[in-house]
């Protein structure tokens, strides 16, 4: 019986799956986010021993039984990046075929057919990548809000500061993200929120993305425009990819992989608009599966395994055993 590996590694938490040929998840661990941004190389290696330790121990699988193994870990975004990831990587003791890849390909190995199409990633921030039938890949940058790539979490957060910030000079009118805000960081009122923020004092964390969609729910008109404008913003990531890996004109898989599309409809259709209006024979497919499924594809390819062949059991079996 073979074994591979998958772990996915995102900013705020790590899930590692070991499955075996038939597509049946044997093991799972998870750690905090292992993002070297935040939290270095050596916490980033600290939370693979941690993951994969408990991924192992319920398996009854060590290292060495490993046939393949997949890594798509957030931060990874140049290929500079790649001898320290390995480095880290290698602490686990794996002698098996390894890839690392951006997270941003767990979504679309595991959501696309094939792994073909786009991914677009929404969570603690936003991420894009694709792959066509030719192998030929696209990206963004993947770094946010400095590189002109909106609509993760802190991106709507940033916004709703933004309104919040309008609504105080009286460029727009009073928003229920002003009290949100202000209960957020504890502050006494705008002024101080505003204070707090500009030296440092106060910070705004990505959770809180979850209350600007309640807001926007509720009616909120300032919160309303945020979603709107973070679903468009998220279109053109797939539009952008699509185009780099040459399949506007074609019947492109569009996954939506992230936390964020839970907030539904009134994110998802402005995205729609703008992937229907620039790619018109393009399908929208939200991930129904962890990402951590793509990462154990990914492992799979390493050794010419044919993981999309059992990526239904790999689905359905990885969803009973991660939590």
């Amino acid at each position: 019986m073979k074994y591979f590996l998958g772990v996915d590694v995102g900013s705020s938490k790590t899930h590692t799956l070991i499955a075996d040929e038939t597509g049946v998840c044997i093991g799972f661990g998870k750690a905090w986010g292992g993002n070297h941004q935040g939290v270095g190389y050596d916490g980033l290696e600290k939370v693979l021993k941690e993951s994969f330790g408990a991924a192992s121990e319920m398996a009854g699988v060590d290292s060495a039984q490993i046939a393949g193994a997949g890594f798509g870990v957030a931060g990874y975004d140049f290929p500079s990046d790649r001898e320290s990831h390995l480095r880290a990587i290698s602490a686990l003791g794996l002698s098996c075929p390894v890839e690392v890849v951006n997270d941003g390909v767990n979504g679309l190995l595991a959501g696309a057919t094939c792994g073909i199409g786009v991914n677009v990633t929404s969570g603690s921030s936003n991420n894009c990548r694709g792959r066509n039938k030719e192998g030929k890949e696209g990206r963004i940058v993947g770094n946010g809000a400095t590189f002109g790539e909106y609509g993760g979490a802190i991106e709507i957060v940033q916004r709703g500061l933004q309104m919040v910030n309008y609504a105080w000079i009286k460029r727009i009118p009073p928003t229920a993200l002003t009290k949100v805000f202000i209960e957020a960081v504890g502050a006494k009122n705008e002024m101080d929120l505003m204070d707090g923020l500009s030296s440092e004092q106060y910070h705004l964390f990505p959770y809180l993305a979850l209350e600007v969609i309640k807001a926007a729910n509720e009616g909120d008109v300032a919160a309303r425009e945020i979603l709107h404008w973070s679903g468009e913003e998220l279109g053109w990531l797939a539009v952008s990819v699509a185009r780099q890996i040459e399949m506007e004109n074609d019947e492109v898989e569009i996954v939506q992989s992230g936390s964020v599309f839970e907030a539904g409809a009134i994110i998802m259709d402005p995205m729609r608009d703008v992937v229907m209006k620039h790619l018109p024979k393009a399908k929208l497919i939200r991930l129904y599966g962890p990402p951590v499924v793509g990462a154990v594809i990914l492992g799979m390819e390493q050794v010419h395994f044919d993981g999309y062949a059992v990526r239904e059991n790999i689905i359905r079996t990885a969803k009973e055993i991660v939590k």
